[in-house]
């Protein structure tokens, strides 16, 4: 198990830059959904994202899936407030003609999907959720698609495992490099990514 802060301090001295860890997590997303799914192709696919790394983890891993199944990108976050990362691999999801990327909520039918998949807050879950959040989380829980949350369940604190308010009710978890502290409890359902961090 590791807490955020040890996962931060793992990443900036792991020498692998912040764009290939991207790159190895949205991949590896995709990569347990092909194992779980064989017939991925199948599958209609929605990714609902924010502007933080969880978010740019998020459309890595739309791109990949991109390659196998219908893909939507619903993006709530503000676009000016991306990282350097993640802002790049908005741009590569936004050019590509097999994703469509929506960012409004009434956009999309959240029934219309087989999978749904929560890269909004990850280990960035602070404090009380709001708005717009507070109402996709509202908008997956009530849907019957199968639901995966990315490193962490928006609304589950990474480190004690406290609900803040409310919680993406995922049917399965998938995180990067071991098990956040907070997990303890839905170890059952989480499957660890290697993102190419050294495990000591």
């Amino acid at each position: 198990m590791i807490t955020t802060q040890e996962m931060k301090e793992l990443e900036e001295s792991s020498g692998i830059p912040r764009i290939q860890l991207m790159e190895n997590a949205g991949r590896g997303i995709f990569s347990v959904l092909k194992d779980k799914f064989p017939e991925l192709k199948d599958k209609k696919i929605l990714v609902v994202c924010y502007h933080g790394n969880n978010g740019g983890d998020g459309f890595v891993a739309a791109r990949y899936l991109s390659e196998e199944s219908g893909v939507d990108v619903l993006f709530i976050g503000d676009e000016t407030k991306l990282k350097e990362e993640a802002r790049i691999n908005f741009r590569k999801i936004k050019n590509n003609d097999r994703i469509q990327v929506l960012v409004d909520p009434e956009q999309a039918d959240f029934d219309d999907y087989d999978i749904i998949i929560d890269a909004l807050l990850g280990t960035g879950t602070e404090g009380s959720i709001k708005q717009p959040i507070s109402q996709i989380i509202d908008l997956v829980n009530s849907s019957s698609a199968y639901k995966v949350s990315v490193d962490i369940p928006t609304g589950l604190d990474p480190d004690t495992g406290e609900i803040h308010d409310k919680i993406i009710n995922a049917d399965l978890i998938i995180t990067m490099h071991d098990i956040k502290s907070g997990l303890e409890r839905y170890k059952d359902k989480t499957v660890i990514v290697d993102i190419g961090i050294r495990k000591d």
